[in-house]
């Protein structure tokens, strides 16, 4: 039998497993329960070849066009640990992986400029990358990139930037409607607040029609680094990060507790609704 395509691979049944991936991170430090995870039929991992870089990288945009995994841009502390001094870099370089068992490929194309911490999915042959910060400040650039014929296109085509700069956002595409939750509009050192913004950019619809849309946001705080998904005609938000007044006026620092709370939000009635609290914060 012939290897499934790496889409399917990748992302097989990533609707019915928005659940069971929450319960595995919350019991992630127990043995027994990755063991159940490892047997369950909705769950299958396979380790893919670690990207050609010593450090990796934290807040990527990932997904995949053409059959190939995209993973772009992000940022790493290359000249020292945070603790020891090291500067945190920002990055704009992407990689392709073809093959689930070939090699990382280098393109010769960049992204706009050195990127990280935004939302990435996957539409169609694009993955659209919403978002996210550089060294300097956050960013509402919205683009798309393509792997085609062997190269990357970076495209804004039908893409307006988002109402306003964001990083550390959630985000998910329901019946081709791509959804933006929280975030930051500042680094946090200079943001006071997280935000309990809502997003809605229907893709749907001719590309010189497309509006970002602000819909009523979940009914709790304002939260950034929080987790997104969508199952049976819902977007689902959980956990996240919110922040308080820092020290200094107009600052902001963590709020810890991290969230624990959880929402869906049905399209249909344009309503909230609140679920349980999970187990344990899985803000990302």
């Amino acid at each position: 039998m012939s290897e499934p395509p790496l889409l399917s691979r990748l992302l097989r049944d990533i609707l019915r497993q928005v659940a069971t991936l929450l319960i595995a991170l919350a019991f992630v430090a127990q043995p027994q329960f990755l063991r159940a995870a490892e047997d369950s039929p909705w769950l299958s991992f396979t380790q893919l070849p670690p990207l050609p870089d010593a450090e990796g990288f934290a807040g990527m945009y990932a997904g995949v066009s053409s059959g190939a995994l995209i993973a772009a841009g992000g940022a790493n502390f290359p000249q020292g640990r945070p603790w020891e001094g090291g500067p945190k870099v920002w990055h704009d370089r992407i990689f392709i992986l073809e093959k689930p068992e070939g090699p990382w490929q280098l393109a010769d194309q960049r992204l706009p400029r050195p990127l990280g911490y935004g939302v990435s999915v996957t539409y169609g042959d694009s993955v659209i990358c919403i978002g996210g910060s550089d060294a300097e400040k956050h960013h509402a650039d919205v683009f798309s990139l393509r792997w085609v014929d062997g190269r990357i296109e970076v495209s804004t085509d039908g893409l307006p930037p988002l109402p306003g700069a964001l990083a550390g956002a959630a985000g998910a595409i329901l019946d081709g409607r791509l959804y933006i939750a929280g975030g930051l509009e500042k680094p946090e050192h200079e943001s006071p607040w997280a935000m309990n913004n809502f997003w809605r950019l229907d893709l749907t619809r001719p590309p010189d029609q497309r509006r970002w849309e602000a819909l009523d946001p979940w009914p709790g705080p304002g939260r950034h680094q929080a987790v997104a998904g969508v199952m049976d005609g819902q977007f689902y938000l959980f956990s996240g990060v919110e922040m308080r007044e820092g020290p200094q006026p107009g600052t902001g620092v963590r709020k810890t507790p991290y969230l624990t709370d959880a929402y869906h939000y049905s399209p249909r009635e344009r309503t909230w609704t609140r679920l349980p609290d999970l187990p344990r914060a899985v803000a990302a």
